[in-house]
């Protein structure tokens, strides 16, 4: 059985940090309690390199945001499937997603599921 990785991608406005601080604690609380074996968020700090594509310039963020680089860790996709289906039927997480409240545009956000190739 190999581990799995959910990520995310999302431009969030500088002014709404804490707020998204604040949302993401709580979801990773709720993830680390039905299963998620790790729960990452990271705000962007040096994002303006010459190397490669940087994240901004990607994800097209405006001005006055910045890039949320976030990942879940599980011990399988089969486990994932599971912790997934319970969060989505969880009311603490139902109450975070109103669009309305959200500190970031959701439409704008990148995801996908991932098999672990490499681990270190």
């Amino acid at each position: 059985m190999s581990q799995y990785v959910d990520g995310f991608v999302l431009p969030v406005p500088r002014k709404n940090i804490a707020a998204y601080r604040r949302m993401a604690a709580k979801a990773a609380r709720i993830w680390r309690e039905f299963g998620a074996v790790d729960y990452k968020e990271c705000v962007g700090d040096d994002l303006n390199n010459k190397m490669a594509l940087p994240f901004p310039k990607g994800i097209r963020t405006k001005a006055g945001e910045t890039v949320v680089f976030s990942w879940i860790l599980y011990k399988s996709k089969a486990q994932r499937d599971r912790v997934n289906a319970r969060i989505m039927k969880d009311p603490r997480i139902a109450g975070m997603c109103d669009e309305k409240d959200m500190p970031f545009d959701a439409r704008r956000m990148l995801y996908g599921g991932f098999k672990v190739m490499v681990s270190g």
